[in-house]
C-alpha cells in the first residue's frame, strides 16, 4: 500500500461526495481523483522520470492533487513554504536541485493539459514520496525525507489509537508545509474521510467552516488552539479528538478548550520531525501533568546514558526511538542522527517514570551550562508558563566571565495581564533549584512564533540581544 493508494477507490465508491473542504470550495471524491490523474499527466509531460518535485502550492486542493500525483508517480514533493522568504526559498530550492518547481505558474500551464490516462507508475514502500522541513525560521531550514511505508505505518497506528475512519470529518486548518497539517489532511483522504482546509489560518473562519460541517476531529498547535478558544464557545460540539502536536498545552487552556469543544478527548502528541510519534497523552490513561505521555502504538522508547547503556527508571539520558515511522534521511542539511540497535535519538533528553510514561527534561543542543550545572532551558520554561498571565516564555544561555553562562528569560503575558520580576522570581524558586532560578528577566510584547506554531527561540534571544524587550519592575 502507497499513501493515497486507496482514493481511486474512495473516488468509485462516493464520486458525488465531498473530499476536500477549502473556505468556500467543496471538491467531490470524483473531481479530486481527476485532478490527480490530471497532474501526474502534467509531472510526466514536464519532468519524465524526474526524481524530487518541489511544491510551492500554498493551502489549496490543488497542491494536495500535486502532492499525492508525486505520491502515486513514485517521485518525491518537496513542500516548500510559499511565504518565506525569497532569499530562504532560493536558497532552500538551491539546496534541492529538484527537477521541476510546481508553483502556480506551473500548475496554470499544465491545467491546460489534454486530459489522457495516466501513465503506469509502480512505487514501492520504500519509495520516498515526501521531504518536509524543520521549521527552524533562521539560516537555511533542514530537509527531511520520508518514504511510504513510514506513513502507512503511521496511519495503521493512528486507526488503533483513534479509530478515526471514512465518516469522520477533519479539520486541518493550518498550513500544509507544517507535517501535523499535512499528515492530518492527507491521513483523511487515504481512509475515506471528509478534509477541511483553509488557504490562511483564521480562527474565526477555522470555528465556521468546523461547525457548518459538524467536524468530528480537528487539528492544531496549542498558539492556534489558543486563537480558537479565544473565539468562544461551543462552536465544535461534533468533535471527538482534538489533536495537538508542537509543544505543550498552555497551562490555563483547559477549561477553554472543554467549553470549544465539550465533547471532544484532548490529544497531545511529543515527536519530531525525524521520528514521526514519539509519545502520547490521552484522556483518562492516568498521565502525570509533567509526562508527555506514553509511547504512541508500535513505538518502543529506551533511555540510554552517553555511554549508551540503559538508564533506570525515573534516570534522565537521551532518548531513543525505534519503530516503524522513522524517517529516512535528510536531503539537505543535518548529520545523521545517531542509532543503537535499530532505534534513533535526535539528542532530546527525558526519563521513563515507573508508569511507563515519558518526561521531557530537554532538548540537548539547547542546554545551558552554568556554574558547572547543566540546565535545560524548557524546564523553566514549563514553569514560568505555569504562572497566571504568562501566555510563553524563552530561556536562553548568555556568555559569563564566572559563571560560564547565564540564565536569561523572555515572557509573553496574556493580554491585559501584569506581574513584577519580584512574583515570578518567587514562583521559579518555589519550584526550582536556585541555580535553575534566571537572573534576568525581561518581557517582550510582541513574540516570535516559528511556522508550525512552536517559540522562534533563536529570534527571541537576537532580539533580547538588540534591546528590544522590557525590564518587569
Amino acid at each position: 500500500m502507497i499513501v493515497g493508494g486507496r482514493i481511486p477507490d474512495h473516488a468509485q465508491r462516493k464520486p458525488d461526495a465531498p473530499a476536500i473542504v477549502c473556505d468556500d470550495q467543496v471538491v467531490t471524491w470524483g473531481a479530486f481523483e481527476a485532478a490527480i490523474r490530471h497532474a501526474v499527466n502534467a509531472l510526466e509531460a514536464h519532468a519524465p522520470g524526474g526524481r524530487m518535485v518541489a511544491l510551492l502550492l500554498g493551502n489549496t486542493p490543488q497542491f494536495l492533487a500535486y502532492f499525492l500525483a508525486c505520491a502515486r508517480s513514485g517521485r518525491t514533493g518537496a513542500v516548500v513554504d510559499p511565504t518565506w522568504p525569497q532569499a530562504m526559498i532560493a536558497d532552500v530550492l538551491a539546496g534541492l536541485a529538484p527537477d521541476l518547481i510546481c508553483d502556480p505558474t506551473f500548475a496554470a500551464g499544465a491545467a491546460a493539459l489534454r486530459a489522457c490516462a495516466a501513465q503506469p507508475v509502480s512505487p514501492t514502500p520504500e519509495t520516498p514520496f515526501y521531504v518536509g522541513f524543520t521549521s527552524g525560521s533562521t539560516g537555511r531550514p533542514k530537509g527531511y525525507r520520508r518514504n511510504h511505508r513510514s506513513w502507512v505505518a503511521s496511519f495503521e497506528g493512528d486507526a488503533r489509537e483513534f479509530g478515526l475512519g471514512e465518516n469522520d470529518i477533519v479539520l486541518a486548518p493550518g498550513s500544509m508545509s507544517h507535517s501535523l497539517f499535512l499528515y492530518a489532511a492527507v491521513h483523511a483522504l487515504h481512509i475515506g474521510a471528509t478534509v477541511i482546509i483553509s488557504r490562511t489560518f483564521r480562527p474565526d473562519r477555522a470555528l465556521q467552516l468546523g461547525s457548518a460541517w459538524r467536524a468530528t476531529a480537528a487539528y492544531g498547535a496549542p498558539t492556534q488552539w489558543k486563537m480558537l478558544t479565544e473565539q468562544g464557545g461551543p462552536a465544535l460540539p461534533d468533535v471527538r479528538w482534538a489533536f495537538s502536536s508542537g509543544a505543550k498545552w498552555f497551562a490555563s487552556a483547559g477549561a477553554a478548550l472543554a467549553q470549544l469543544a465539550p465533547n471532544a478527548g484532548f490529544v497531545e502528541f511529543y515527536g519530531a520531525s525525524e521520528l514521526s510519534f514519539i509519545a502520547v497523552r490521552k484522556p483518562g490513561e492516568g498521565c502525570p501533568e509533567a509526562a508527555v505521555g506514553r509511547a504512541f502504538d508500535g513505538v518502543a522508547l529506551a533511555i540510554r546514558r552517553p555511554d549508551g547503556s540503559l538508564c533506570a527508571a525515573c534516570e534522565p539520558g537521551r532518548i531513543f526511538v525505534k519503530s516503524e515511522y522513522l524517517f529516512s534521511g535528510y536531503v539537505l542539511g543535518g548529520p545523521a542522527p545517531e542509532e543503537i540497535d535499530g532505534a534513533m535519538t535526535v539528542g532530546d533528553v527525558g526519563f521513563i517514570d515507573d508508569g511507563g510514561f515519558l518526561h521531557l527534561v530537554g532538548r540537548q543542543n539547547r542546554m545551558i551550562v552554568t556554574s558547572g550545572k547543566n540546565v535545560y532551558p524548557e524546564e523553566i520554561e514549563a514553569v514560568l508558563q505555569g504562572f497566571s498571565g504568562v501566555r510563553a516564555a524563552s530561556v536562553f544561555g548568555a556568555p559569563d566571565a564566572r559563571r560560564g553562562e547565564r540564565i536569561v528569560a523572555v515572557i509573553l503575558l496574556e493580554d491585559g495581564a501584569r506581574t513584577s520580576r519580584r512574583d515570578l522570581s518567587a514562583h521559579l524558586r518555589a519550584r526550582l533549584p536556585l541555580a535553575f532560578v534566571p537572573r534576568i528577566i525581561v518581557r517582550m510584547t510582541e513574540w516570535r512564533w516559528t511556522a508550525s506554531g512552536k517559540t522562534d527561540h533563536g529570534a527571541v534571544c537576537a532580539l533580547w540581544e538588540s534591546g528590544a524587550t522590557e525590564r518587569l519592575e
